[in-house]
């Protein structure tokens, strides 16, 4: 049974420890981190103290199974003038190598979208590395559907 739930503080360093690994092991991540303006574990750290300072910004979302923390997500809220309401900026989408493949990803991203449901998020957008297609698959058959769009960033 996988269960998640919202960090809290209690959850700081499970939530540390899977993000870490993400943002220094994932090739996809890697290969756009400079244009990210990627700070390592002190960013990484400011970002966590502030999702618990400043819930109302978003959250980290964690997904536990049988042997403890399994997989993990980052969601930070924006205003969307297109619904007119909340969206869901999904980012940092991790789950343990040795977990893939068992269904937690789905579970993650299913018990995330009742929570987004609940707090009346309308829409959850998503990037996905041109070079990912595994990962394009896996939100394609959840119903995300592509934008003919590029994002850009600008670190300032």
């Amino acid at each position: 049974m996988i269960t998640c739930r919202k960090m809290t503080s209690d959850a700081v360093a499970d939530a540390f420890e899977i993000l870490k690994q993400f943002l220094s092991e994932d090739e996809h991540y890697l290969a756009s981190s400079t244009v990210y303006g990627d700070c390592g574990s002190e960013g990484l750290k400011r970002a966590l103290d502030l999702f618990l300072a400043r819930p109302e910004l978003g959250f980290v979302w964690l997904a536990y199974d049988e042997g403890g923390l399994a997989g993990a997500c980052v969601i930070c809220y924006a205003i969307s003038t297109s619904i007119g309401g909340l969206a869901a900026k999904l980012d940092d989408v991790s789950v343990k190598a040795d977990r893939r493949g068992k269904g937690i990803g789905t579970a993650l991203l299913e018990q995330l979208k009742e929570q987004l449901r609940k707090e009346s998020v309308g829409r959850i957008d998503v990037a996905v590395h041109v070079d990912n297609p595994e990962a394009r698959r896996f939100y394609e058959r959840l119903g995300f559907q592509t934008l003919n769009e590029e994002r850009m960033a600008w670190v300032i």
